[in-house]
């Protein structure tokens, strides 16, 4: 999402959106820690799309907006995921993001995984400026429900006997869980009524199921120099996503993915043939019919709300969910 097409879509708190800028900006400024500073100041680099914190703002628009409030969150939501990617990247052993050194290629494993507890521990105080117990308690389950689709996704490498329901349980924590709470935490803080909070958490929920799903497809689609990674990262990771499991309903017998699997150490002939196999098949229209279907219901979910600015912007994310291309 390039800058221009990022103001259009989140006009109504676009100002809002670069006070949370200038919160993250206040995170790198750690007095007497040089090193720790420059980390932080290098995995805060970028801007990033900040779909989720444009999210929680967005919420708040369909109660009392309050900035003091809803800026506080919106970088904690922002620090809590930048944290989780943090992680993944010393987990996965992974030399890149987007382009761009990880922290642990960069600073190694150990300082990267406390680097991670630091922006979690951020996180929670910035969490805690709401003075919402409520908001607290959800930011707690948020994080529990992210750690645990991690846990998932990692002790279930390399086991090809998964199934797309599993599939869609995993992403629902590791990923959905955080655009639920955005949604939904903004509401909170902005004291909507049950029925708007409810309708901006399936909302959330949505969008962020629709995100996983496209970002799965891309791993096999994708362009690997606007992407930053290789095509079949995941594969080579043992991870098995929608595109793949529907690769493996059409060949249960014998696929590439069974084989490369056996070894728990993917070769790359394996992965290439198994993105072959996806691409030259109707399996990505498939998967994305399924991210449309997400897509659809985070639509239906927030058309009960008036129809405003906010609303037509929240409209305008879940869009660009399915039609981006990193």
């Amino acid at each position: 999402m390039n800058a221009k097409v990022a103001t259009s879509i989140y006009g109504p708190v676009q100002e809002d959106l670069q006070r949370v800028e200038d919160a993250l900006e206040r995170v790198k400024q750690v007095d007497g820690f040089p090193m720790l500073a420059k980390m932080l100041a290098h995995v805060l680099a970028g801007g990033g799309k900040r779909i989720r914190p444009a999210i929680a703002l967005l919420a708040g628009k369909f109660g009392a907006y309050d900035g003091g409030l809803l800026v506080p969150l919106a970088a904690s939501i922002e620090l809590l995921h930048t944290a989780t990617l943090v992680h993944d990247d010393v987990i996965d052993a992974s030399p890149s993001r987007r382009g761009r050194d990880t922290a642990n290629a960069l600073f190694n494993n150990a300082a990267s995984v406390m680097l991670g507890d630091f922006m979690f521990a951020h996180s929670a105080e910035l969490i805690a400026r709401t003075d919402n117990t409520d908001v607290v308690r959800l930011f707690a389950r948020t994080l529990l429900a992210i750690a645990g689709g991690e846990l998932h996704q990692d002790m279930s490498a390399y086991e090809y006997g998964q199934d797309t329901l599993t599939y869609f349980g995993r992403i629902e924590g590791k990923t959905a869980s955080l655009f639920a709470t955005s949604a939904e935490g903004g509401a909170m803080v902005a004291g909507c009524a049950p029925d708007r909070r409810e309708a901006l958490r399936q909302y959330g929920l949505n969008v962020g199921m629709a995100f996983q799903v496209v970002d799965d497809i891309l791993d096999f689609a994708g362009d690997e120099a606007e992407m930053g990674k290789p095509i079949g990262s995941d594969l080579m990771q043992g991870t098995l996503t929608l595109p793949s499991l529907l690769l493996m309903d059409r060949y249960p017998k014998d696929n590439p993915i069974k084989r490369a699997f056996r070894t728990r150490k993917p070769k790359e002939q394996h992965v290439a043939e198994a993105v072959s196999m996806v691409r030259n098949s109707d399996i990505l229209n498939e998967s994305y019919a399924v991210a449309r279907d997400f897509r659809e219901r985070a639509l239906a979910s927030v058309r009960g709300l008036p129809a405003d600015d906010a609303r037509a912007s929240l409209e305008a994310i879940a869009d660009w969910t399915i039609e981006r291309r990193t």
